[in-house]
C-alpha cells in the first residue's frame, strides 16, 4: 500500500516550509510542471487542483499550502492529501527529506497503480479521419504499457473536450472548440477500447511510438495522472488540446525534455510526434491498420467477379450454404470472402447499421464456416509511409513566374498544414486542411494578395465496394479567381464523388459559391473534374478543370495544373499553370500564368 511511516521526532510544517523557501523549491522546474504553470499561471482551471486559494497564480503559495496539507493530515484514507497528490508528496518527501509524514492508506490509488502496472510508455497517433473535419489533424494520446505481453491489455491516457461532435451542430462545435467553450478532461481507458474507437469505428490507421522512458520515469507520469483525475481545464482546439496536454505528462516523466517549447500558436498532433523525434525520445514504432485499410486489402485480393459476395452474404442475397456449395469458387477465394464478410460485419455494427442480435448470429455463422475451411494465406498489409517522415506543418513559398508576358515574384506562408498538391507521403490520401494560407505577388512595382484562405478543407474519399462516402470541400477567404482581376472574398461548400487506384484518383465536384466583389455579392455554381497522379513518392501531378455559371448569366472556365517534386522531407519544387477566363478583358478573353516555386516546410 501507499503508506508514509511515522517517526518519533516530528518537524512542524513551518520548518519544512522554511526549508523549501531556502531551497527555492517553488521555482524548480519540476514543481512548475506539477502545477502546469506557464508564465506564472497554471493551465489547470479546476479549483480542486489547488490547496491555496491563489494557487493557480502563485506557485510559492501553493507549495506552502501543499506542505501544510500533507504534514497536517486530517483524513487518513483515500481522501487524504497525500493520496490525492502522490506526485507532489513523493517529490517533496525526497527534496525536503521528510521522514515523519502521517500514515495514510490510499486504497484506490494503489488499486489503480496495480491495474496499470506501469513499465513503459508509448505515444499513440491515430491518423486523420477522411470524412471528419474535426479529426483531420489526427490525434495523440499515451499508452501506459504493463508487464503483460499483449499491449491490448494496457491502458490509454487520453485528453479530450467534454463534448461529442456527432451530437452537436458542427458550426457550434467548431466555434466553442476554438474559443474555450468546452472543458477538457483526462480519461483512463483500456487500450483495446481506444483501438475500437479510432481504428475500427473511425477507420483511422494507428501509429505507436515507443518512448525512451525508464520505469521510474513512467511511474512519475502515472503519479501525476492520478492527481489530474476528475479535474478539468478549458479546451482550445488549436492550443490547449489533446496533444498539448500529453506533452505536460512526458515532460513530467523527464523534466530535461522541453517539448512544449516547440509550439507557440498552435499544437498539431502530428507536430508533437515530430517534436518527440527531435528530442530523441522515440525508440521504435509500430503500425496497426484500420478496419478500412484491411477491407481495402480484401478488395485487392478478392476477384472482381466475387467482390459483391461479402455484402451479399450479410444481406442474404446469397445464402451461406449456397456460397459454400459453389464449386466454381476456389477455397482461398472463399476464405477471403468470408474473412471480408466478418470484417465488414464488425464495421457495420460499429456504425450502428444493424442490431446486436442480428450481428451476433451472423458473426457466429460466418466465423464457424470460415474456421471449417482451414488455415489460409496470411493477410499481408504493406506498411504505409510513416507520418513521422512526412513534411512539417508550416510552409514557406518562394518563386517566380510569368503572367500575360509579365514577370512576377511570389512569396507566401501557410501556418497549417497540408494540401493535395503537397506530397502525400505520410499523409492520408485525398485530404487537405489549411488555415491562413497566404500568397502575395510582386509585378511591375505592384504588390498584390493572390490568395488568403481563412480555411480550406478537402476530403476526396475514393469510393470502393465497401465504402461509398461522398467527397466534399469548402473554402472561405480571398482569391483572384473571379471574373475581374481583383482579390475578392469567396465562400464555397462543394460535394461530389471520387474514385481511384494505386496509380491515381479522379474526382468530380459541384461547388455552390459566392463572391463579394466591387459589384456586391455574386453567386455561382461550379462544376469541376480533376485527377491526382500520385503513384510515386517523389512526385505528384494535379489537374483540375472548372466551369462556373454565375447568377448574372456569365460563364467562366478555370484550369489548374501542377507538377510537384518532393526533393527532400521538407522541400518541394512545384511547376504550375493557370488558365482563367476574365470578363474585364472582353468576350472570350483569357489570362494565363506560369509559376515555378519552392516550398520549404518547418
Amino acid at each position: 500500500m501507499f503508506i508514509f511511516s511515522i517517526c518519533f521526532v516530528h518537524a512542524s510544517s513551518q520548518e519544512y516550509i522554511e526549508k523549501a523557501d531556502k531551497l527555492k523549491l517553488s521555482q524548480e522546474r519540476y514543481w512548475q510542471l506539477l502545477l502546469h504553470m506557464k508564465d506564472g499561471t497554471s493551465e489547470i482551471d479546476d479549483a480542486r487542483f489547488f490547496f491555496a486559494s491563489n494557487g493557480k497564480n502563485d506557485a510559492k503559495s501553493e507549495l506552502h499550502a501543499t506542505i501544510e496539507a500533507i504534514i497536517n493530515e486530517t483524513r487518513f484514507d483515500d481522501n487524504a492529501s497525500a493520496c490525492k497528490f502522490p506526485a507532489r508528496t513523493a517529490w517533496l518527501t525526497e527534496e525536503l527529506n521528510i521522514t515523519d509524514l502521517p500514515e495514510v492508506t490510499c486504497s484506490e490509488y494503489e488499486e489503480t497503480l496495480k491495474k496499470l502496472d506501469p513499465k513503459s510508455a508509448t505515444l499513440v497517433f491515430p491518423s486523420a479521419h477522411i470524412n471528419s473535419p474535426a479529426s483531420m489533424f489526427g490525434h495523440t494520446f499515451l499508452r501506459i504499457n504493463s508487464s503483460y505481453e499483449s499491449r491490448l491489455l494496457s491502458y490509454a491516457i487520453n485528453y479530450a473536450a467534454d463534448a461529442n461532435p456527432d451530437d452537436t451542430n458542427a458550426v457550434i462545435f467548431a466555434i466553442k472548440g476554438l474559443f474555450g467553450g468546452y472543458y477538457g478532461k483526462y480519461s483512463l481507458l483500456p487500450y483495446y477500447e481506444k483501438l475500437k474507437e479510432y481504428r475500427d469505428t473511425e477507420q483511422r490507421d494507428i501509429w505507436e511510438y515507443d518512448l525512451d522512458l525508464s520505469e521510474t520515469e513512467v511511474l512519475k507520469m502515472v503519479r501525476h495522472i492520478w492527481e489530474l483525475n476528475g479535474t478539468h481545464s478549458d479546451y482550445y482546439f488549436f492550443t490547449e488540446n489533446c496533444s498539448y496536454n500529453m506533452l505536460w505528462l512526458i515532460e513530467l516523466a523527464r523534466p530535461s525534455i522541453h517539448l512544449r517549447e516547440y509550439f507557440h500558436y498552435d499544437v498539431i498532433p502530428l507536430e508533437t510526434v515530430h517534436a518527440a523525434k527531435l528530442e530523441h525520445i522515440i525508440e521504435k514504432d509500430h503500425y496497426r491498420p484500420s478496419k478500412r485499410t484491411i477491407l481495402l486489402k480484401y478488395e485487392d485480393l478478392i476477384q472482381e467477379k466475387y467482390i459483391h459476395m461479402p455484402k451479399d452474404l450479410l444481406t442474404s442475397k446469397v445464402t451461406l450454404q449456397d456460397f459454400l456449395d459453389n464449386t466454381a469458387i476456389d477455397i482461398q477465394q472463399k476464405r477471403y470472402i468470408l474473412e471480408a464478410s466478418i470484417e465488414y460485419l464488425e464495421y457495420s455494427f460499429s456504425k450502428n447499421t444493424m442490431d446486436k442480435k442480428k450481428y451476433l448470429k451472423l458473426f457466429h455463422n460466418l466465423s464457424k464456416e470460415r474456421a471449417s475451411l482451414g488455415k489460409g494465406e496470411k493477410l499481408h498489409i504493406k506498411v504505409p509511409p510513416n507520418p513521422i517522415e512526412s513534411h512539417r506543418a508550416v510552409r514557406l513559398t518562394l518563386g517566380g513566374g510569368v503572367r500575360e508576358d509579365t514577370g512576377s515574384m511570389f512569396l507566401g506562408i501557410r501556418p497549417a498544414y497540408h494540401d493535395i498538391e503537397d506530397s502525400s507521403y505520410g499523409f492520408l490520401r485525398g485530404t487537405q486542411i489549411e488555415f491562413l494560407d497566404f500568397l502575395a505577388s510582386y509585378t511591375d512595382n505592384s504588390l498584390e494578395v493572390e490568395n488568403l484562405s481563412i480555411i480550406s478543407i478537402v476530403s476526396l474519399a475514393q469510393r470502393t465496394e465497401f465504402f461509398d462516402s461522398l467527397s466534399w470541400r469548402t473554402k472561405f477567404g480571398w482569391d483572384k479567381n473571379y471574373l475581374d482581376n481583383d482579390t475578392n472574398f469567396i465562400g464555397s461548400v462543394g460535394v461530389g464523388y471520387s474514385w481511384g487506384n494505386e496509380f491515381a484518383y479522379i474526382y468530380m465536384m459541384a461547388d455552390p459559391l459566392f463572391y463579394h466583389s466591387k459589384d456586391g455579392f455574386v453567386s455561382a455554381l461550379g462544376a469541376s473534374a480533376g485527377v491526382v497522379i500520385d503513384k510515386y513518392s517523389f512526385m505528384n501531378t494535379n489537374l483540375e478543370a472548372t466551369r462556373r455559371f454565375y447568377d448574372d448569366g456569365s460563364k467562366q472556365t478555370l484550369i489548374h495544373a501542377s507538377q510537384n517534386f518532393r526533393t527532400s522531407q521538407n522541400t518541394q519544387l512545384s511547376f504550375k499553370y493557370d488558365f482563367k477566363g476574365r470578363k474585364h478583358l472582353g468576350l472570350g478573353s483569357k489570362e494565363e500564368s506560369y509559376q515555378a516555386v519552392l516550398h520549404y516546410y518547418f
